[in-house]
């Protein structure tokens, strides 16, 4: 009994197998689509049986429920295009077949001026939540190191490495410019890249009544900061001292707001000191606190060598790939780069809270935000300017800005009657996929790999 089964096409197919057969399980695929993880319930004696060379089991154990009776499920990793067989029994065992990652998934939302972001987590979870610790049903949340005034030694490390991937997807991004085009609109802040502009009409700036949302493409100009959304956030020497006052808006630095996230994990920059604390803090209130005493405390032992900086370069100093080989190779590393700094940085956000204003793109790296009332958003003269400070997900922090997926450089240009055909996946990875890097597999669903495009609308027409 052999079964071709495509996780792609199906994510989660159950097979129940009671003969006292072999039963092999075979995960064929046209394309590339990375490996397919098997949940089998049932003993381990049954699962530990004549696996594959290419399928290895995962360290994670858990309980599942299944039919009213609570049974082991392991977890298989097995690449695609492997057999998985497993051994002669009279007993009934399920497995099951799932992707990591779905076939096609939907673009990420845009929302309006005139919308609010939406919270994290739902107000209506968080109410919940709070009401059943008040009652006494669940624990208290303890508290952070980071929110008495510590730094997290364990992610000093962490802080460095995503600082320097930050700026070696920069420095790579300066040298890709020049041999991967990107245009850039005239009129509004959409770039496209390839070797000419796509053909939707999406223009929402100046007089694009006239031009009927049509973009004038061009590529000079083009630079770092139209790819990478320059996200900034006032630098604070101690994060729990007290809030940024309105009158205090143009004194106090504002620098990028990943560089001021590793700044506060743990990262010394001599142009911005922060203030390092050795011992926790003493409440007094709730927002009210002392700093302990730390004249007892010997002299802090000099640690292990920190992890160096790198160094932004130039403009003009950035070299272009000479050769197609190189070309990819500086593709691949500003791949693995940008997954570093993202990962990396998400992780810091679970340990050092970051904020955001819900009506507008303004970042705060602390506790609370502040009280500068510079919010220009929607009906910002309702609240006088002032900023409506919720918690910040990793795309409000480094916004991956979303272009077109062109599926063949040296093929036809995008057709404007098959917009729905194409893909999107940001800027960062957009050109290194152009450059000749493999894209991730995160960002093929909404790169719709699998999507057959027709050459014509008479054929999309056919078989729509």
């Amino acid at each position: 009994m052999d079964a071709g089964i495509a996780p792609q096409l199906r994510p989660s197919i159950c097979c129940c197998h009671s003969s006292p057969h072999s039963f092999p399980l075979s995960c064929r695929s046209s394309s590339k689509r990375g490996d397919a993880r098997v949940s089998f319930h049932g003993s381990p004696e049954f699962l530990r049986g004549c696996l594959s060379s290419s399928a290895s089991v995962l360290d994670s154990l858990k309980i599942n429920t299944y039919l009213g009776q609570s049974t082991k499920g392991w977890m298989l990793k097995v690449p695609l295009g492997s057999t998985v067989r497993l051994k002669q029994t009279a007993k009934e065992h399920m497995v099951t077949i799932r992707n990591d990652h779905p076939q096609n998934a939907d673009f990420p939302r845009t929302y309006s001026k005139k919308e609010k972001k939406p919270f994290p987590v739902p107000i209506i979870e968080l109410r919940r939540a709070a009401r059943e610790r008040l009652k006494g049903r669940l624990p208290q949340r303890p508290i952070s190191p980071a929110r008495r005034g510590l730094t997290v030694k364990s992610l000093v490390p962490l802080a460095h490495n995503v600082l320097n991937a930050r700026t070696t997807v920069i420095n790579n991004l300066r040298k890709l410019l020049k041999v991967v085009p990107v245009h850039s609109c005239g009129w509004c802040d959409e770039i496209h890249v390839g070797p000419v502009g796509h053909p939707f009409k999406s223009c929402r700036g100046s007089h694009s009544s006239e031009r009927k949302g049509v973009h004038e493409w061009s590529t000079s100009g083009t630079t770092v900061d139209d790819i990478l959304t320059p996200i900034e956030a006032y630098h604070l020497y101690d994060r729990l001292g007290r809030r940024i006052t309105h009158e205090e808006r143009f004194s106090i630095p504002r620098i990028p707001a990943v560089v001021e996230l590793c700044i506060q994990a743990g990262v010394d920059i001599p142009e911005f000191p922060t203030k390092r604390r050795r011992k926790p803090i003493i409440r007094l209130g709730r927002k009210e606190f002392v700093d302990a005493d730390e004249s007892e405390l010997p002299d802090p032992v000099p640690g292990p060598p920190l992890i160096p900086l790198l160094a932004e370069i130039e403009e003009s100093e950035a070299l272009a790939p000479s050769t197609e080989e190189e070309k990819l190779l500086l593709a691949e590393e500003t791949l693995q780069a940008w997954d570093k700094m993202m990962r990396g940085a998400k992780r810091l956000m679970q340990m050092y809270p970051v904020r955001v204003c819900g009506y507008c793109p303004e970042i705060h790296v602390g506790p609370s935000g502040h009280k500068a009332q510079n919010c220009g958003a929607h009906k910002h003269q309702q609240r006088n300017g002032q900023h409506g400070w919720q918690a910040a997900v990793i795309d409000d922090l480094i916004p991956p800005r979303y272009v077109w997926h062109v599926p063949d450089v040296n093929g036809p240009p995008l057709c404007r009657d098959l917009r729905s055909f194409y893909g999107k996946a940001p800027a960062v990875v957009e050109i290194c996929v152009q450059a000749g890097a493999e894209a991730p597999d995160e960002y093929k669903p909404t790169m719709r790999l699998d999507v057959g495009i027709p050459s014509s609308v008479r054929e999309a027409e056919l078989a729509v």
